[in-house]
Formats: structure tokens, sequence, C-alpha cells
């Protein structure tokens, strides 16, 4: 039996945690700076089978992590309770961004106990603005019920995370093998991309059977006793060198030796993807209802996209200001000024939305909706971007 993860500040993380991250972690930096080549691991050129030289690879590849490692700052410790806040918080999400909002939550949730404990209008809060919000509700859930059945202590075995309520396979062997060192692979976007690449495969990763096939067979290879190195590695290779827009840095790669796609630019046409189902595009008419120092919100049904978040009022569909301002006469109030009209409009992953937002003073805080004030607005009220991008325009 594994003994019990560390508690926060007690582990100094794996070798990946060199005194060059200590040092840009101290100065506040969280970008990579610089790019150290590394000497002593690089294999001699020529483009050879990976698994031919499997051992020079992974060499290769783990002397590059140490030496080149981003400081970030769930690296500082490699608790379970970060690690997996931090996978959860970038998916969808740019790292820089992610990191000013790991860097809030920990300020506000510092523990799994503070998580447990938070509202779930506090938590949609304080993810405002990273979108996929069941994500958020998610964590207070799986917070919630480590609490409860694991004793506030976060499991270490595999299937007990993989049954965490948001957390699936990537997430899982992240959790795993950063944390407790098993051979779990954690394929994201960035490993699919190294994977296919190093090995010149023209099947599409998005098919469920590449990414499966590749867990396994990276699995097979993880080095004991440095798996947290291994799945960070391959992270990391795709993140700043194995790029996926543009040329890749290949003369800064530890393993372009090996790389079978740098033969003939191959890399231009892989990672394989299958053809996306382009974007429906949706009109909607917003209404930024003033009364006084007043502003209306209503809550979105519990089911489907924002589920059970705030909203400013909406209808499907473009309206002209008449027929905007007698709609609301419909909702029992009475404007009194329109001050503006404004157009916007929000992308989600499988929808476009055109957004036309009229900006009505009401004499009257009627038509069935929770109208607050300014500083609850932006202490308390979850509006997803879409609908704050309208509320924070001068």
């Amino acid at each position: 039996m594994r003994p019990s993860p560390p508690r926060r500040g007690d582990r100094k993380g794996p070798r990946g945690y060199t005194a060059a991250m200590k040092s840009r972690q101290t100065t506040g930096q969280h970008t990579l700076p610089s790019l150290v080549p590394v000497t002593g691991a690089v294999p001699p050129p020529g483009h050879r089978p990976p698994e031919d030289h499997l051992p020079e690879l992974q060499q290769a590849l783990l002397a590059w992590f140490d030496a080149n490692a981003r400081p970030l700052p769930w690296r500082r410790h490699y608790t379970p309770y970060e690690v997996w806040i931090s996978e959860i918080m970038l998916q969808q999400t740019q790292m820089e961004r992610g990191v000013s909002y790991f860097l809030r939550w920990m300020e506000r949730f510092p523990d799994l106990p503070a998580l447990a404990a938070a509202s779930e209008e506090e938590v949609l809060h304080a993810w405002e603005g990273l979108g996929y919000y069941s994500r958020a509700r998610n964590l207070l859930a799986a917070a919630r019920l480590v609490m409860q059945e694991h004793g506030g202590v976060f499991p270490s075995d595999p299937e007990a995370i993989r049954a965490l309520p948001g957390i699936g396979d990537y997430t899982a062997g992240a959790i795993c093998s950063i944390c407790f060192d098993h051979p779990t692979p954690a394929v994201d976007g960035n490993v699919l991309r190294v994977v296919s690449r190093l090995t010149a495969d023209e099947r599409p990763v998005t098919q469920p059977a590449v990414k499966k096939d590749y867990t396994a067979a990276l699995a097979e290879i993880y080095p004991t006793g440095q798996c947290a190195e291994a799945t960070q590695a391959l992270m990391e290779l795709g993140a700043t060198i194995c790029a996926p827009n543009g040329a890749p840095h290949c003369d800064l790669c530890p393993v372009a030796a090996f790389c079978q796609s740098r033969e003939g630019e191959r890399w231009r046409t892989i990672p394989v993807k299958e053809a996306k189902k382009p974007r429906r595009a949706e009109q909607k008419t917003v209404f930024l209802l003033t009364c006084g120092d007043r502003t209306a919100v209503r809550k979105r049904p519990a089911t489907g996209l924002l589920a059970d978040l705030w909203e400013l009022p909406n209808v499907d569909g473009f309206l002209e200001p008449q027929p905007a301002l007698e709609l609301l006469e419909t909702w029992g109030l009475r404007p009194t000024e329109l001050k503006k009209q404004l157009e916007k409009q929000h992308i989600f992953t499988h929808i476009t939305w055109q957004l036309r937002c009229y900006y009505v003073e009401v004499s009257t805080p009627d038509g069935n909706l929770t109208w607050v004030d300014a500083a609850r607005f932006d202490r308390d009220i979850s509006l997803p971007t879409a609908f704050r991008q309208f509320w924070e325009t001068p």
C-alpha cells in the first residue's frame, strides 16, 4: 500500500524541478525564458526509428526536460490537489491564462477542505471566464466526495481517482504519474502530436483508437521512478517545441534524430485530423437592464449550455429597437431610456452566438427578474463571458 500523499508544501517535486526552475519560480516568471541545449544526452544525427533506440530517446527527453521545464506554480510541490486543479483548468485554456486563474484560485481555495466547504456560487464565480462551467461543478463535487469517502486525503489508486466526478483517463493519468509515480500516461493534444510525428503515424489522431494505442504503448515504456518526468516531458515538448501551428523547432528538439516526420518535412501534414463540423450560428437579443444602481439578471435552465448560471435577459433572434422596447413592456417593465446598442459575438466549441445588446433604463424593477447592485454583481454573480462582456463595456 502506498503512503498517504504529502501535505501541501511537504514535497520537493520530482527531479524535473531543478535549481534553474526554482530560480525562475522565485522571480515570478511562468513562461519559458530560454531553451537550454542538452549535452551528453543528444543522440547522433540521423532519422532512426524511435523503438530501435528507446533508452537513448528517453535519456535525451528527460535530460531536456530537466534543463528546460517551465517554472509553473503547481510544479513547486506537486501535491495531488494542485496538479488536479491545474489539469482541469488547462483544458481549453491557454497556459498564461491558466496560471493567473490557478494563482487566484489557490488564494481563495488553498486546499481540498477549503474547496469542499465552499458554496457552488463561490466556486462558479472563481471560475468565471474559463468556460465549460461543468468543470467547476465537478471540482466541487469531487472535493466533497474525497472529504466524505477518503477522509480528506486525495486517493492514490488510479481507479479511485477515475471514479471522482469530472476526471477522465487523461486527468487521472496526469495525477497518478506526476504525484504517485504510476506508469499512467496522460495523452492530450500535445502528446498526440509528438508521438504521431515521432512515428510518422498518418492515422487521424482524433480517432479514439489512436489515442488508446498511444496510451498503451507509452505505459509499456515509462521509466520506473521517473513517471512524473516522462509525462511532463512529453507535454512540455508538444507545448514548446513540437508546435501545432507553423514549423516545429526541430533544431532545439532533443529527440529530433529519432523523428520520422523530419524526412521530407512530413510534419507539415502530421498529425492528421479529421475535418471538424462547422459551428452553427445563433442570433440573440440581450438586455442590460438597469433601475437606478441595480442591474437585472436571471438564472439559465438547469440543463443545457451554461446550465444554471446567471445571464442577462435575452431572447432568440435580432430585434430592432422599437420591438425590443415593446417586448420589455410585455415583461411588466417600463422602459424610460434606451442608452445605447452594442453588438458582439461569443464563440463556443460548436456554436457562435451573435449578440445584440440594448442598454435600457427602466422605472420599476419588475419582470420576474433578479435585481442586484454593482457590488454584488462583481462579487457573487457568476456571469458567463458571453454576457459579462457587455457589463464590462464602458
